[in-house]
């Protein structure tokens, strides 16, 4: 502190050539002017360390805001995503079915037509046969009269 007064004193014999003693009021001003800055920049400081604390803590909130907020839009966006796949394998699996079930009444129809022809013809053959059977007996039974 005493180096900083004879600094003091050196600076203003310099710029204006006038001596100052120890005991001068201007340097008790200068004594007290240090002190209150000293005082200030303590108080400062401990304004500064105040504020970024809070801004710490903002900072902080506004993290875990986010990450909750990031979290639910995900798991909406998760939840959309599965209900969408599972319309769409719904979907998905009548269009197969449909096609499957039309797929096969197409092969069975297929499979079939010879032998719905064929029993057709045969049906015919017999109601055929079934007709001269009847006439075949009418016959018979007149010529037993």
């Amino acid at each position: 502190m005493s180096d900083k007064i004879e600094e003091t004193i050196k600076e203003i014999a310099a710029k204006h050539g006038i001596a100052v003693g120890r005991d001068d009021p201007i340097l008790i001003l200068q004594t007290i002017n240090d002190r209150l800055m000293q005082e200030s920049t303590a108080a400062q400081q401990a304004n500064l360390d105040a504020f970024k604390s809070e801004l710490e803590e903002i900072a902080h909130r506004w993290g875990d805001d986010a990450k909750n907020k990031a979290e639910r839009t995900l798991n909406a966006a998760l939840t959309a995503s599965k209900e969408a796949m599972a319309a769409t394998i719904k979907e998905n699996a009548k269009a197969t079915a449909a096609a499957a079930r039309q797929q096969v009444e197409e092969a069975i129809a297929q499979e079939l037509k010879p032998s719905i022809r064929e029993a057709r013809r045969v049906s015919y053959m017999n109601l055929v046969a079934a007709g001269m059977v009847v006439f075949a007996a009418g016959l018979a039974l007149w010529a037993s009269w």
